[in-house]
């Protein structure tokens, strides 16, 4: 029994992020607040890949789907459909994302993601 104390906490501290938090959470937080919470922990995050690129695949995605919901509402007759559609789709997305991510799995989602992971490369390669 003390066996299994002593892996714990160290396997604890394998998965923790730049802000103290675990990997699976601050992942989770990112897409918590859609775009907004991806800016701040791709800020405050320093030092974990899995975090950063959900941080950047949430900014990316929802701030998308935004625009897009904001231009398409424009739409004579039918814009408002289109806008309910991307609000559904960006709804569901949302409870996957956070579930997922919460269940330390690195989903891509498409197009969106591989943006994310050139702008997450991006950003790293310039502030070293």
């Amino acid at each position: 029994m003390d066996d299994h104390h002593e892996i714990g906490p160290q396997k604890e501290n394998d998965s923790k992020s730049s802000t103290g938090l675990e990997e699976n959470v601050a992942g989770l937080l990112c897409y918590l607040g859609t775009f907004v919470t991806g800016i701040i922990f791709f800020i405050l995050e320093k030092k974990s890949p899995f975090v950063k690129f959900h941080a950047m695949q949430s900014m990316v995605l929802y701030a998308t789907l935004w625009i897009v919901g904001t231009g398409v509402s424009y739409v004579p007759f039918v814009g408002w459909l289109f806008k309910l559609l991307i609000s559904l789709v960006g709804f569901i997305l949302w409870v996957v994302l956070m579930v997922q991510t919460y269940h330390r799995e690195r989903i891509k989602v498409p197009v969106v993601g591989d943006i994310a992971e050139n702008l997450v490369q991006h950003f790293n390669g310039r502030s070293q």
